[in-house]
């Protein structure tokens, strides 16, 4: 199922910062710890706790949060299927991004090891 041009649109102008609060619950809920998903962060964008949380305060959109990342080079091992949509055939490189962050945090709820997340 390929994005829209207006799907794309609207993950570029969603900030980090509304969403980090649902992912952290989503982890919490399942029993997986704050440092579990910071770390998996880290592994996808390379930015450290201090970054994260400045990015949070600046509230900037997934277009600046993942334009500002050094995005791990294995990040194209992440496969699969969130929100409808397999990782490896969205086109726009920013959607795919954000879907590599979603499958990650997905995974950690599941209960996957950190060490197949982090590939």
């Amino acid at each position: 199922m390929p994005t829209t041009p207006e799907h794309n649109e609207r993950i570029a102008k969603m900030t980090f910062a509304s969403v980090y609060p649902l992912y952290l619950a989503k982890v919490e809920r399942k029993g997986r710890t704050k440092e579990e998903l910071h770390q998996v962060i880290t592994w996808l964008t390379g930015f450290d706790d201090t970054t994260l949380f400045q990015l949070m305060d600046e509230k900037v959109t997934f277009k600046t949060f993942f334009e500002r990342a050094q995005l791990n080079p294995k990040a194209q091992l992440i496969t699969g299927t969130i929100c409808g949509y397999k990782i490896e055939e969205i086109e726009n490189a920013l959607t795919q991004q954000v879907r590599y962050l979603d499958k990650l945090v997905d995974e950690l709820a599941k209960g996957k090891k950190l060490d197949k997340i982090l590939r």
